[in-house]
């Protein structure tokens, strides 16, 4: 099913899942929600929230939250990610963790869209979030 294409339309969805996502964020320390969406490349959909832990250590993203709620599933190849940050006054982008663990599964092309609502988005690529990835070199 890799033949999806990833269109503008496409994206808005995601980012719409991803803010349906953040409503289940468990964020009582930081009071910021987090939601995100991950298309896969066998068509399917995962979400995830961020779930924070008063050890802020032991706290997971949202991004991560989605990808392993994939990986567990089965899926290891992601095409598109949408991140919503809800309370957030200008668009947030992914953690470092959660950009190095995104492009463990996605190539450099995979559009992320990022952003407190659809009106004020940021359109990026996982290699201009996370540039000279040699992990893919590795696995070869």
């Amino acid at each position: 099913m890799e033949n999806i294409v990833i269109t503008e339309e496409k994206l808005l969805e995601l980012f719409d899942l991803a803010v349906q996502a953040s409503k289940l964020s468990y964020s009582p320390y930081s009071k910021f929600p987090v939601g995100a969406a991950i298309l896969t490349g066998d068509g399917r959909i995962f979400t995830g929230c961020n779930i924070e832990n008063r050890s802020f250590g032991l706290t997971n993203c949202a991004e991560r939250t989605a990808m392993f709620n994939a990986v567990s599933e089965g899926a290891r190849r992601i095409l598109a990610v949408a991140i919503a940050t809800p309370k957030s006054d200008y668009p947030v982008g992914p953690c470092g963790a959660c950009r190095q663990v995104l492009s463990e599964f996605g190539e450099g092309s995979v559009p992320v869209l990022f952003g407190p609502n659809a009106d004020n988005l940021v359109h990026s690529t996982l290699g201009e979030l996370y540039p000279f990835d040699s992990l893919h070199e590795l696995a070869d």
